[in-house]
């Protein structure tokens, strides 16, 4: 199993619009985040978890030109305003996609994205999809996928594990939250790596902060833990410093193999 972070910043990204700050203007290629988005593969095929605004441009710098299925978090505009890019994808492989969801966020992306799914004009194209609701548990492109619920603020939002048969290695992607439920901090435990949420260092009303999600890390003792979803209140290497071992922040076209 390998696994690409796509992006690794805030629903504004790094550098922010307007903002002068020293991480902003930092020189460090790390410092440098789009929106957050993950790829997992396994030997069967690649798994694109949301599909940021910066889809295209994350798929170009980290050459990405597959994609056999998408499992959404949930719908805020930094996780599915890039889905019309799949459209490439679906040239590549000749495929239609399969994008994988709960039952509201399906209807959303039936709302938002409503001239997919209605006879339109030819010329220009539009993605070819289809949408699946999201089990507890099934098996995609090789891997067992556990889904589960966390919260952020009073949104719930899916995180995922994935495990790989043949390694026995599993890591969890768990974005956007401030806070896991008893019943899914049960299906974090055991993880060869745990991708979490950590949008600054003091508490946010809707993300955990770097001290919330090092108890988290704490509790869960994974293999390896890579925080993501960070805003410009952070710099790479000074973050670096800061957290324990086994403990880092992801950073944009970062690859990892399980």
């Amino acid at each position: 199993m390998n696994i690409t972070i796509l992006g690794s910043g805030t629903s504004h990204g790094v550098p922010m619009i307007g903002c002068r700050c020293a991480v902003c203007t930092s020189s460090e290629p790390r410092n440098k985040r789009m929106r957050p988005s993950i790829v997992v593969k396994s030997e069967e095929g690649t798994i694109l978890v949301d599909t940021t605004p910066e889809l295209r441009f994350q798929a170009l710098a980290t050459g990405l030109d597959r994609v056999d299925a998408v499992l959404m978090t949930h719908t805020h505009a930094d996780h599915i305003f890039g889905l019309d890019d799949l459209r490439r994808f679906n040239d590549l492989s000749g495929e239609e996609i399969p994008v994988y969801g709960t039952p509201t966020v399906l209807d959303d992306i039936r709302r938002i994205y409503n001239y997919i799914f209605m006879q339109t004009q030819l010329g220009g194209g539009k993605p070819r999809i289809n949408l699946v609701e999201l089990q507890p548990h099934f098996r995609l492109c090789g891997l067992e996928i556990d889904t589960f619920t966390v919260m952020h603020g009073t949104l719930p939002v899916q995180s995922y594990r994935f495990t790989d048969t043949t390694t026995g290695k599993s890591a969890a992607y768990v974005t956007d939250v401030n806070f896991i439920p008893s019943e899914s901090m049960a299906k974090l435990y055991n993880l060869d790596l745990l991708i979490l949420d950590a949008v600054r260092y003091h508490p946010h009303s809707t993300h955990f902060g770097l001290h919330q999600a090092l108890e988290i890390v704490d509790i869960l003792k994974p293999g390896q833990t890579l925080l993501t979803h960070l805003s410009h209140d952070f710099d790479h290497n000074r973050l670096c410093s800061e957290t324990p071992d086994g403990v880092d922040p992801a950073y944009d076209g970062q690859n990892i193999v399980l």
